[in-house]
């Protein structure tokens, strides 16, 4: 009697990191000849776990080293309150559980939160990764998402013609130490908006379609010239870990060889305890030179691998990009080349970096930072600004926005000189950079114009610090004029409308005399005078509230 697994095949899908252009790891899709089985497995929790079960040793047949996405439904975790049996069959195909990332699907509709929950902490237990698949078309409740606190969010690529909500997913995955993965990504110009938004991986035709071969290359575009990119506070680790190739410390030199020779692309492999904790770190090419000199077959090739390698070097899952290089300048200069292992917060590999990705990405955020920077002040440009501006717009934070200029800068062109007006800038450009603390952010936008973002207790020592300041240019003394506007959560939803609110304050700030600093609320009618003459404001017609 033929089976129902008879008809069944698996096709592997590429999970693609975009930043590094490698695969991140293959996501296996159930394909029956015959029938809806995912139907019946929606239905049926015991057969989605079998699924489950059957995908993990579909792929131990293939014999790939890249980590694996496993698909669930919600309610058969709900249901069985774990995967005991897929827990068993991963260690029965040679991997390791944190290998494994466990992605959970919809529907969430009627499946019992704690119950959900309880099961997922289950396998976090058992030391697989946890995914939230399907956000964004799928009916996975917000709260629940956060509760989840998932090591990945699969973002539907339906959501990208709403490129805010993408961000905000992004800056939700950020405060959950979690990566943001768009599937279904078909185009190149879908690709271009996934970097756009921040997204650290992506799944889709584009790259590779599913196959029943795992993919060993695919397709990623290049970066256009001047795209944006997320502003970090350096680059997070998370957004440059290859898989790692990981053997027990227990195995010998001969069995880390035959890895090594049959799989050309491995550049290192880490020998791991059994909680999955870096023991030893083996470089191909210091090991194979060991292997291959005058009878070092026959010295090592039954010999425990470990003593072959070194220390291995470790950093944290949430490190930047900076941190790994401080690992890397330490110890000896021979092993500049050496892979560092990523750790989770119970000291367990989940992939290694390697020094060639990072020097490259540091370098391009540098090329990039430059090419915006104004060349008289060396200050960025107004897309830094409206790109935090938005990042505290998602984080539902209060902030200030505030436009700064000199007063008749044309008059102190024409009677002192150009050399004294880009003077006169460059000092105004130091003294704001100068004030600047904690998350103030000061742009240049051209001109003598300047940007700039704080927090509201940083807005008086920035204005006293640059309109109490004695300016003058070519012996001519110069005033400044000062516009802020004050943004709650809610009151604007894009550096757009921040903007529009801006633009009134800042006429009503160039009509006054000398000195001056208005400050109105986003939504609100009316301003605040708290430098300069509020008698010259209400002759001009404007609305002036009361200070306080």
């Amino acid at each position: 009697m033929h089976s129902w697994t008879d008809t069944l095949r698996f096709a592997f899908q590429p999970v693609v990191n975009l930043t590094t252009g490698g695969i991140a790891g293959l996501e296996i899709l159930a394909r029956p000849e015959t029938g809806d089985i995912l139907a019946e497995a929606r239905r049926d929790p015991e057969l989605d776990g079998r699924l489950a079960v059957l995908a993990a040793r579909a792929a131990a047949r293939k014999e790939t080293l890249l980590p694996l996405h496993v698909n669930v439904f919600a309610g058969t975790l709900a249901d069985l309150g774990g995967l005991t049996p897929l827990h068993d069959a991963v260690r029965e195909a040679g991997r390791m559980p944190w290998e494994v990332t466990i992605d959970i699907g919809p529907p969430y509709t009627h499946v019992p939160q704690q119950a959900l929950l309880e099961a997922v902490e289950g396998l976090r237990g058992q030391g697989f990764r946890v995914s939230a698949d399907g956000v964004g078309d799928g009916d996975v409740p917000l709260r629940l998402l956060t509760d989840l606190a998932p090591d990945l969010v699969k973002l539907d690529a339906a959501l990208l013609p709403r490129p805010a909500a993408v961000r905000a997913m992004r800056t939700l995955c950020d405060e959950l130490g979690a990566l943001l993965c768009v599937e279904g990504v078909q185009t190149e110009l879908q690709c271009a908006e996934v970097r756009s938004a921040g997204a650290h991986l992506a799944q889709g035709v584009l790259f590779a379609p599913p196959a029943r071969i795992p993919a060993a290359d695919v397709y990623v575009p290049p970066r256009s010239p001047g795209a944006a990119v997320m502003p970090t506070p350096g680059p997070s680790i998370r957004e440059f870990v290859r898989p790692a190739a990981l053997l027990p410390v227990t195995v010998s030199a001969g069995q880390v060889r035959a890895l090594l020779t049959g799989s050309p692309e491995v550049s290192g492999v880490l020998l791991v305890d059994r909680d999955g904790v870096p023991v030893r770190s083996v470089h191909r090419s210091r090991f194979l030179l060991s292997m291959s000199a005058r009878y070092g077959h026959a010295l090592y090739a039954d010999r425990p691998a470990v003593k072959l390698g070194d220390p291995p070097r470790t950093v944290g899952v949430d490190a930047t990009a900076w941190e790994v290089l401080d690992v890397v300048a330490v110890g000896g200069g021979g092993r500049t080349s050496d892979d560092v292992a990523v750790v989770d917060r119970y000291g367990r590999c989940v992939g290694v970096v390697r020094l060639a990705d990072l020097l490259r990405a540091l370098a391009e955020s540098r090329v990039e930072e430059a090419a915006g920077l104004n060349p008289l002040t060396r200050l960025p440009g107004s897309d830094a600004i409206t790109r935090e501006v938005d990042r505290r717009i998602a984080d539902g934070r209060v902030f200030a926005l505030s436009w700064l200029d000199v007063d008749h800068f044309k008059q102190v062109n024409d009677g002192a000189g150009f050399a004294a007006g880009d003077e006169l800038i460059r000092s105004v450009g130091r003294a704001l950079q100068h004030a600047a603390a904690g998350g103030t952010r000061v742009g240049h936008i051209g001109g003598d114009d300047f940007l700039v973002l704080t927090d509201p207790e940083g807005l008086d020592p920035l204005a006293v610090s640059v309109l109490d300041a004695p300016w003058s240019a070519g012996g001519r003394p110069v005033t400044l004029s000062l516009a802020t506007v004050l943004c709650g959560p809610g009151s604007v939803t894009h550096h757009r409308e921040a903007a529009a609110c801006l633009a009134p304050l800042k006429k009503a700030a160039k009509s006054l005399t000398g000195a001056s600093w208005v400050l109105g609320h986003a939504g609100q009618p009316g301003f605040e005078v708290r430098r300069g003459p509020a008698a010259t404001i209400a002759q001009a017609g404007y609305a002036v509230m009361e200070p306080g």
